[in-house]
């Protein structure tokens, strides 16, 4: 017997906050106003968005007539919602990256494959063995939403020509697989 009203859902949340005290609890303070259970938040102070702000994502169970009033307390709040629903990433991804990945910033290039709202960094791995002036590698396990894995690998693609960086990429089926 599921109601509509009453049908909990999971829902992920991806929001842009300003890099101020107090901005991801007044952030959250929609969700318990409105009857959000918290499950989980991923809060990446070391990371900004293309706007200068600090990405968060937060996992939250509620029914769906109240994550519409949650949406609608962010956005009064004037929380940047950039992605709202149960679409959860499905597809998993594994990339290396060798070359001067450290000398040529890093922290851009994660923030670049994650910009598209289209997936987001799970884990990162970096070897420097001989100094971060020198030759370095990085794996990056990367979590994309279904069906966009080509496009994130196109952007992956391009942030390594730039950066002149060797891509390793995930194997993949194709027809005959």
């Amino acid at each position: 017997m599921s109601d509509v009203q009453t049908d909990v859902r999971a829902y992920t949340l991806r929001l842009e906050l300003v890099d101020e005290p107090g901005e991801l609890l007044r952030s959250l303070r929609p969700i318990a106003d409105n009857g959000g259970n918290l499950l989980s938040i991923f809060h990446e102070r070391g990371n900004v968005t293309p706007r200068g702000h600090i990405p968060v994502e937060v996992d939250v169970e509620a029914t769906p007539d109240r994550f519409e009033k949650i949406i609608d307390g962010l956005r009064d709040a004037g929380i940047n919602v950039i992605q709202a629903g149960t679409e959860r990433y499905s597809e998993g991804l594994t990339v290396i990256l060798s070359g001067h990945v450290i000398d040529t910033d890093l922290s851009d290039t994660l923030s670049r494959i994650q910009e598209s709202a289209n997936a987001t960094v799970t884990d990162l791995s970096v070897a420097a063995p001989e100094g971060t002036s020198n030759v370095s590698s990085a794996r990056i396990d990367i979590a994309a939403e279904r069906g966009a894995t080509e496009k994130v690998l196109g952007k992956i693609r391009d942030v390594a020509a730039e950066k002149d960086l060797r891509l390793v990429e995930p194997l993949t089926g194709g027809a005959g697989a």
